[in-house]
């Protein structure tokens, strides 16, 4: 099944993969506001869509994302301050955190195929996605500090948890470009590819996934999550919770089986 959501973001599923790719190659996939509610939009229907497994986030052209459209956003800057009312930053809310908790919070994994520059909410949304494939010609940038801004799409939350405090800090602080090695050794990819092998990479990456367990693959990202803001204790019985859902999905009794049979699992994703 192919489906166009918007010619700034297509969306195509396949045998329970979603990808998701953001298409402005010409702007680096910058944010406007089309870009903003197709890949919001996107997401949310990957999430919403039992028949999706696992979602691959990738983007066209040189640059994975580079953030907000200034272009746009400094024409909205002006049309506020010359109404005098509104907020030209509503977009965090309206587009940047339901995108951010659309990748956390689905019930399945989202990879993202880092093919180029991931800056400010770029960056973000590589942050938020459970496994990042990166090119070696990719890079990072926080960016916000070097237009007089805060963070925002959940940089203040990945970021430190990845690196730590004091990294973060620096990265935020002094925001530079970081090449996709750096990246690879500060901890924030989790596969380096070749540039010319990225788009297979990923979709291997992503398809291994969607192949796989989902009930499980929901509970270890629910545990990761959870265990990121509670004590062991609490920590200890959410494990319990998640792993008794687990224990009662088909797919369990299918790897143990197969296990005893020595076989390859087949699994159903439930």
């Amino acid at each position: 099944m192919a489906d166009n959501v918007a010619e700034t973001v297509l969306y195509e599923v396949t045998d329970g993969l979603a990808t998701i790719t953001i298409n402005r190659p010409d702007a680096m996939n910058a944010m406007n506001t089309a870009a903003k509610v197709a890949l919001r939009d996107a997401l949310q229907s990957a999430a919403a869509d039992t028949a999706v497994r696992a979602v691959l986030l990738t983007a066209t052209g040189r640059a994975f994302c580079v953030g907000q459209d200034l272009k746009e956003h400094v024409a909205t800057l002006s049309a506020t301050r010359e109404a005098g009312t509104g907020n030209a930053l509503s977009t965090v809310q309206e587009h940047y955190n339901p995108v951010v908790r659309a990748i956390t919070e689905m019930e399945k994994p989202v990879v993202a195929g880092v093919n180029g520059v991931a800056a400010g909410a770029g960056f973000g949304f590589a942050l938020a996605c459970d496994y990042r494939v990166v090119a070696d010609s990719a890079s990072f940038n926080t960016s916000f500090a070097g237009v007089a801004l805060t963070a925002d799409s959940g940089v203040s939350w990945t970021l430190p948890r990845l690196i730590g405090q004091s990294r973060a800090a620096d990265l935020l602080l002094f925001p530079r470009s970081i090449s996709a090695q750096d990246a690879y050794e500060l901890g924030i990819v989790n596969k380096l590819v070749p540039a010319a092998d990225l788009a297979a990479e990923a979709l291997a990456v992503a398809r291994r996934l969607a192949d796989g367990p989902t009930v499980a693959y929901a509970a270890l990202k629910a545990s990761l999550a959870y265990g990121a803001g509670h004590t062991l204790s609490e920590t200890l019985e959410k494990e319990d919770e998640l792993q008794t859902r687990a224990g009662a999905s088909e797919d369990h009794t299918i790897a143990v089986q197969a296990f005893l049979d020595k076989a390859t699992p087949k699994y159903l994703g439930k």
